[in-house]
């Protein structure tokens, strides 16, 4: 039994979700939402609440997959996610110009990301970098790629980490 899948989805007033074929699209407050929606998952409309229901036993996973998504997709319009980084080292620096932002993370030169569309970045700092948008997959991904230019190494703690990360610390060789 897919207990998640079983679950009911409260539809606030200020959204619509409707189906065309085999894409669903989410619209709400924040922005619009699109994205395929397996056939083999069907869901019901009714009184500010979504169920689902699934054609078959071996489409169990599906079942909960389809109605996390939708879910997520329904939180991003409404409220909209966020990740914030924090860049711990000596010199380490981020500035955010329109759609890009630039890392200065000890490098011989700067690193220059774009972010897609749909998602806004701003340095809140010359160390923070904060990460937004309506769609928890795209915004997590920017995030991830942000992290990856310089990913916290376990020594002496430096790199670009989230800001909710704990790194585990390493203790160096001792010597002789």
């Amino acid at each position: 039994m897919s207990r998640i899948g079983l679950k009911t989805i409260e539809v606030p007033d200020s959204v619509t979700v409707t189906k065309d074929g085999d894409n669903i699209t989410v619209k709400g407050p924040k922005g619009e939402l699109t994205r395929y929606f397996d056939p083999k998952i069907t869901f019901e409309q009714k009184d500010g609440e979504i169920n689902f229901s699934r054609s078959s036993e071996s489409d169990k996973a599906l079942h909960g997959t389809e109605r996390a998504n939708l879910a997520s997709m329904i939180e991003g319009v409404v409220n909209g996610y966020k990740k914030t980084l924090k860049l711990i080292g000596v010199g380490y620096r981020a500035q955010a110009q329109g759609n890009k932002v630039t890392l200065n993370v000890g490098y011989s030169h700067p690193v220059v990301l774009t972010a897609p569309e749909g998602v806004t970045v701003k340095a809140t700092s010359a160390t923070d970098v904060e990460v937004e948008g309506v769609s928890k997959q795209d915004v997590g991904q920017f995030a991830a790629e942000i992290r990856a230019v310089r990913p916290p190494e376990p020594y002496k703690g430096k790199g670009i980490r989230y800001v909710d990360e704990y790194v585990r610390r390493k203790e160096g060789k001792t010597g002789k």
